[in-house]
Parts: C-alpha cells; sequence; structure tokens
C-alpha cells in the first residue's frame, strides 16, 4: 500500500506543510492556530449580550424612577420616557427570539445606539426646567 502525503496550505505560509514534516514547520502551524484563536476570543466582548441589554435597560428604568420620586421629571416626560424602555425591551426580545436567543452584532449595535439615545432623554428630562407641581 501506498502512503499519499496529506498537504496543508496555509494563506500566508509559503509553501504547503505535509504531514511528517520538520517540527519547525509544526510549531508555525501551531502558533498560528493559536493566534487565530486568540483573534477570535479578543473579538467576542465587543458584542453586548442580551443580558447586558436587559440589565441596561432595568438601570434606565431606574433612573426615570428616581427623576419622577425627586419631582425632576413631569408625568409626561415619563409616559414618554418609560414608553422608549419598553419599545427597547421589546424590540430585544423580539431579536432574542428570531435568533435562537442570541444578539447580533448589527441587533446589539442598534439596541445600543437606542439605549444611549434614551439616556441622553432622561439626563435632559431630569435636568430641563420641567418639574412636577408641588415639587418645589
Amino acid at each position: 500500500m501506498q502512503r499519499i502525503p496529506v498537504i496543508i496550505a496555509l494563506p500566508g505560509i509559503s509553501g504547503p506543510l505535509v504531514k511528517g514534516a520538520p517540527i519547525v514547520t509544526k510549531i508555525l502551524l501551531s502558533k498560528a492556530l493559536v493566534s487565530a484563536t486568540v483573534l477570535g476570543l479578543a473579538l467576542v466582548p465587543l458584542v453586548a449580550s442580551a443580558g447586558e441589554v436587559h440589565h441596561r435597560v432595568n438601570r434606565e428604568n431606574a433612573r426615570i424612577n428616581a427623576g419622577v420620586a425627586s419631582g425632576e421629571v413631569t408625568a409626561g416626560e415619563y409616559r414618554r420616557l418609560d414608553g422608549s424602555a419598553d419599545r427597547i425591551n421589546a424590540q430585544r426580545l423580539a431579536d432574542l427570539r428570531a435568533n435562537g436567543g442570541h444578539l447580533t452584532p448589527r441587533e446589539s449595535a442598534r439596541l445600543n445606539r437606542e439605549q444611549n439615545r434614551l439616556s441622553d432623554r432622561i439626563y435632559f428630562d431630569k435636568h430641563n426646567a420641567a418639574e412636577q407641581r408641588g415639587s418645589h
């Protein structure tokens, strides 16, 4: 029976790597695989998880409620802010259902933008001149 060599071609490495090749070649292959794995793992934290989005929605709701309690947020501002938070959470749930319990990078980025806008709006509403009647 004749042995047929197994040839592995890697981009960026000149010449094929043959099974049974010298140890230097095997070390280069090992380093390339480790580098690719480390790079892949380094990119994972860049995508917000669904849990992070959910916790942020809860924190924003707490900020809204604190503004109501202090009199800094009026009833109309509360309805608008709370509705926005509810829409973000509903979109998060819809995205999770559509993708088997995960958020895609695009969905994560969109939800993050929406949450940034909501956060800015909460800050503005808490610091504008409007107050609840009888709060001060």
